[in-house]
């Protein structure tokens, strides 16, 4: 099992700028908890993400000496990419490759595309620093504009991305819309057909359906999950202030209850617990 904790998904959308050295201090803690991958920063451009401007200076605070945890870094472009490669504490990069050609140029003012042809060069390029590539298939449930969509779309996409040696990719519910009933087709339809990726899910979700949802990843095969802590981030186009991220709290809580061994230090995580709650109730 392997859960993947968001401080940056968390961060990313808060107006006031978070002190880098709160956020090192925070992510310091979650780097004991025993998570797999910390998804802690993005190279993207500070005039688009300006919480994110200190991602590279960040790096330099964070203590990986006692942690087997990952980081990954988003890049939404081959300048970020090359920016990302270029830091040795980066195991991952993440890239947000939407099902949605409107929301593809509205997240990285790319078409699908120029998009694809982008995935090509930061597929290569992780191989030759070494990293790999999380590739993440925004609004992986549907999409507020009527661009097209269903499981064969989804078929194809991920078809495209095996074909470039992608091996782990994350379907990610942007807006919120996904169910049990659509998480066990879609997911499960691609987790059956293609046995040599690595899928994960990305959820959006309020919390009175965190678990349902969770639930139904785990039971067509996924073992690999995101959440923030309080359940803090989520998409701003979900226009329903109760959809976030998924609070990976209520998630360890639905595992813990079905005897699902997650092999997280609880105690570091409830110490992490009570910085996030700190940080999120003075910034937001």
């Amino acid at each position: 099992m392997k859960i993947i904790e968001c401080p940056r998904d968390a961060m990313q959308g808060i107006e006031r700028f978070i002190p880098t050295d709160i956020k090192a201090n925070y992510i310091n803690s979650l780097l004991k908890v025993g998570f797999d991958t910390i998804d802690f920063g993005s190279f993207v451009s500070p005039k688009i993400m300006p919480q994110m401007q200190d991602t590279g200076e960040l790096l330099g605070l964070l203590d990986l000496s006692n942690s087997n945890s990952k980081l990954l870094a988003i890049i939404a472009n081959r300048r970020g990419a090359e920016d990302a490669t270029s830091f040795q504490e980066v195991t991952y990069l993440g890239y947000p490759l939407s099902l949605s050609e409107t929301f593809q140029q509205r997240n990285t003012n790319r078409s699908i595309v120029q998009a694809m042809e982008d995935l090509q060069y930061i597929q290569e390029l992780c191989v030759k620093h070494e990293k790999t590539l999380v590739t993440y298939l925004s609004m992986g449930f549907g999409n507020p504009y009527g661009d097209p969509y269903d499981e064969g779309f989804i078929e194809e996409f991920v078809g495209k991305l095996e074909k470039m040696n992608v091996k782990i990719i994350s379907l990610s519910d942007t807006i919120g819309v996904s169910s049990a009933e659509s998480i066990t087709k879609n997911l499960g339809g691609v987790i059956n057909k293609f046995p040599n990726i690595e899928f994960g899910v990305h959820l959006h979700a309020r919390p009175d359906d965190v678990k349902e949802k969770i639930a139904a990843a785990y039971a067509v095969g996924c073992q690999r999950f995101d959440g923030a802590l309080m359940g803090f981030g989520g998409c701003p186009m979900a226009e329903d202030d109760l959809v976030g991220n998924v609070a990976t709290e209520i998630m360890l809580d639905y595992f813990d209850t079905v005897g699902i061994e997650t092999n997280l230090n609880m105690e570091a995580f409830f110490e992490s617990l009570k910085i996030a709650s700190s940080i999120f109730s003075q910034y937001t």
